[in-house]
């Protein structure tokens, strides 16, 4: 098994900056991918970010697309979030997630086999 390890949320006014963190243990020679989902108030939970390992490569959903920033280190099994220019409809709960080893590169952004709990990030108007 594989345990996602979020931190770094908080609240942040519009047009401020956060930088999520997220740390793997386990089984983590089984993971493949990294990435990050979001679940806002009475919304489902969205895709938001990911990042690859060999060929390596990342992934942003529209919403946050020059505005987040996804990096990492595969060594060292962890992956980062920075987030600029937070507008209000960010807010939401952040998840760490990732995939295993020879699933689809593209899975991650439907179906991830690892969750983190899940960080709080609150942008005020």
């Amino acid at each position: 098994q594989v345990q996602l390890v979020e931190s770094g949320g908080g609240m942040v006014q519009t047009g401020g900056s956060l930088r999520l963190s997220c740390a793997a243990s386990g089984r983590t020679s089984s993971i493949y991918s990294m990435g990050w989902f979001r679940q806002a108030p009475g919304k489902e939970r969205e895709f938001v970010a990911s990042r690859s390992g060999f060929p390596t490569g990342t992934y942003y959903a529209d919403s946050v697309k020059g505005r987040f920033t996804i990096s990492g280190d595969n060594a060292k099994n962890t992956v980062f979030l920075q987030m600029d220019t937070l507008k209000p409809e960010d807010t939401a709960v952040y998840f760490c997630v990732a995939l295993r080893r020879f699933r689809p590169t593209d899975a991650i952004k439907s179906n991830p086999d690892w969750w983190g709990q899940g960080t709080q990030v609150t942008v005020s108007s």
